[in-house]
């Protein structure tokens, strides 16, 4: 049985190698979507209201196909291009409050040492304003009344630990404002500028929220909850006296809460029985919270708290199909930027002026999807083996039905639940002809403390097993080809896709992992410093790395010592500068691969992290995915370079021979 496994990897790799692309001869390619539109840069992305309301600024590509900041009227017709970085992708910015400069945070190496740097827009100079070694900076807060500060985190006393730095922007000076003891994960600003409120990580994996009065009090300890329980701050109330908390203390979901932090008195603002809350709108100068979003069905929905809003969300659900979120506004709160997604267009944002109650459309993220039929993200819900519900969404795009080659999606992030949407990654695996299976996995985030906690310690195992029977599911309803089943994912979802491989060997027919760890005892022992702090909430989640069971557990769930089950086809990525995932890990496992000769092809690129920030880089290994997939289960496939993407850095470490 296993010689005859082996042959038939053996045949499918030769395939995968030799691969022409005979699709575009029959004419098919004209149907599938250019992985350019799906997988490059977006036109546009990211608007963000200046705090005048006169200007709007946003993330494009330059000539170098480099994501900038790129800034225009209120009105448009006169956009100019503000940063200038030379190679990665800018992911975000914010104004200064008196919008003369946009901010924000760089990683010129893939390091994970973020600087933080200002452009003023008069002069177009930048300047780094934490140019220090071996450092990361993010922003904490900036406040209109103290326009020419801003607050920044470093750990730069030391590399474990991130205090709260004031900085002056026109002169660059920086002054150690609150020091961490040595467990605060976060960090809250009242709305007098003054740092009053820390979330501690508590040695059994639980959160410990802690306020001071003034900037010279001591801190006291407000509210304490286990690693069973959730705990979100969203900032102080106008009056700095209470603070607003979304928590399932007390209850199976989380509530919305206002709790004073002297009396302990609290009142629920906010709780639906069937999800936790998934959005909090908060007003940025009146300190309250104005609605909540709720996603019990696969899909989001607001519920207004403050009457003022009234009005305007009502218009706004008939501005554009889709969900809406208000992702910017200006400091007088008379202007808006509202984002619109829906499963088959183009993420799309309009403005939306409150006193003339009007919206306009400003951009589509990705315009050149409009000339395309997208796949629909339906909602599913089904029974795991254990009887428990499990939730997520199936996607497969055209007009036939009956079984598909299926792919299992596993997302990045184990506990974040996926989301109704545009995705393009989806919508690519769709296009060429597969069913997309993404899963709500035990563990999850947003269904109650219950469903939370069935996911602890359970990587490789439980969680698993609902991957499992997601596919399952997925036959049984004729959406998937029994024998056509492929694992796909990046982070814990490359994680997912290489223990799917190891632990069912003869179910999934192939996998593809971008930066999946797998070792699990080596790479929660070789986290960087500054997630130290983090520690204690992985050993309740995942496993205590120092805890002599634990470890056998994370030994037992770890691919790598599992390497001579693998059977099927694998096609694994790396950044070879993350620092999360380390490139000898994945050396490692890849020597352990060869030796069992396991059919496998490694990918590096040594220019990035633990995102693929560049374009190029991003487009070659999802291309060398869809070839590699087409190979393996049948699907569709554009034609692929003879020399790979232009531009990217892939370097083939291994290949099938």
């Amino acid at each position: 049985m296993r010689a005859r496994a082996r042959s038939r990897t053996a045949r499918l790799f030769t395939v995968f190698s030799v691969l022409t692309c005979a699709w575009a001869a029959r004419g098919q390619t004209s149907l599938l979507i250019p992985r350019e539109v799906l997988l490059g840069n977006p036109e546009r992305a990211e608007p963000r209201l200046s705090p005048d309301g006169a200007r709007i600024g946003y993330l494009a590509p330059d000539s170098k196909n480099v994501m900038q900041v790129w800034v225009r009227s209120w009105g448009g017709g006169d956009e100019q291009l503000v940063t200038t970085e030379p190679q990665r992708n800018l992911r975000a910015f914010v104004w200064s409050e008196d919008s003369a400069a946009v901010l924000y945070e760089y990683d010129a190496d893939g390091d994970d040492n973020e600087h933080l740097f200002i452009t003023d827009l008069a002069t177009r100079k930048t300047r780094d304003l934490t140019p220090f070694a071996n450092v990361r900076a993010k922003l904490l807060a900036t406040h209109p009344k103290f326009a020419e500060q801003v607050l920044v985190l470093m750990n730069q006393r030391d590399p474990t630990l991130f205090d709260v730095h004031r900085l002056v922007l026109k002169t660059g000076a920086l002054t150690l404002d609150t020091k961490n003891p040595g467990d605060v994960d976060g960090w809250e600003v009242d709305p007098g500028f003054t740092v009053r409120a820390a979330l501690a990580i508590t040695p059994s994996g639980g959160t410990e929220l802690r306020v001071r009065d003034n900037a010279k009090a001591n801190w006291r300890s407000v509210v304490k909850a286990g690693p069973e329980e959730s705990l979100t701050l969203h900032g102080f109330s106008a009056d700095g006296r209470s603070v607003w908390l979304s928590t399932s203390l007390g209850a199976e979901s989380d509530r919305l809460l206002k709790k004073n932090t002297t009396s302990g008195m609290q009142k629920v603002i906010s709780v639906n029985p069937l999800s936790d809350a998934v959005d909090v709108m908060m007003h940025p100068t009146r300190y309250l919270p104005q609605a909540v979003a709720y996603d019990a069905d696969g899909r989001k929905e607001w519920k207004v708290l403050d009457s003022s809003l009234n009005a305007d969300f009502a218009e706004l659900r008939k501005v554009a199909l889709g969900e809406f979120t208000v992702v910017s506004r200006d400091a007088q709160d008379r202007r808006w930027l509202v984002a619109y997604e829906s499963d088959r267009t183009a993420l799309r944002y309009f403005t939306w002026d409150r006193e003339d109650h009007r919206g306009a459309f400003l951009f589509a993220k990705r315009p050149k999807l409009s000339g395309y039929a997208l796949a629909e993200m339906k909602p599913i819900r089904f029974l795991a083996r254990d009887g428990r519900s499990l939730t997520g969404y199936l996607s497969r795009g055209g007009a036939t039905g009956g079984p598909r080659p299926l792919v299992v999606l596993v997302r990045t992030q184990p506990w974040e639940r996926e989301r109704w949407g545009i995705v393009p990654l989806v919508q690519f695996l769709a296009n060429r002809g597969y069913s997309v299976l993404q899963l709500n996995f035990r563990g999850t985030h947003g269904f109650g403390k219950r469903f939370r906690q069935a996911g602890n310690k359970q990587w490789g195992r439980q969680m698993q097993d609902d991957l499992v029977d997601g596919a399952q599911w997925a036959m049984q309803q004729g959406y998937a080809d029994v024998n056509k089943v492929a694992i796909m994912g990046s982070g814990y979802g490359g994680y997912a896709a290489l223990m799917g491989l190891a632990s069912t060997p003869d179910y999934f027919r192939c996998g593809v992992d971008w930066q999946g760890p797998s070792n699990l005892v080596s790479y929660f022992k070789s986290q960087p410093g500054y997630l130290s702090v983090k520690r204690p909430l992985w050993a309740a989640r995942v496993g205590d790395v120092d805890d002599a069971r634990d470890a056998a557990q994370l030994k037992e769930a770890s691919p790598y010592f599992s390497a001579t089950d693998i059977r099927a086809p694998l096609l694994m990525g790396q950044g070879v500068k993350d620092t999360r995932l380390r490139t000898q890990d994945t050396d490692a496992f890849a020597a352990a691969l060869e030796k069992a000769k396991a059919p496998f092809t490694y990918i590096a690129y040594p220019d990035e992290g633990a995102e693929l920030l560049r374009a190029e880089n991003r487009i070659d290994f999802f291309g060398r995915a869809e070839i590699f997939l087409a190979a393996c289960l049948g699907g569709k496939a554009e034609p692929w370079p003879p020399s790979g993407i232009t531009g990217s850095t892939a370097q083939v470490k291994k290949a099938p021979k």
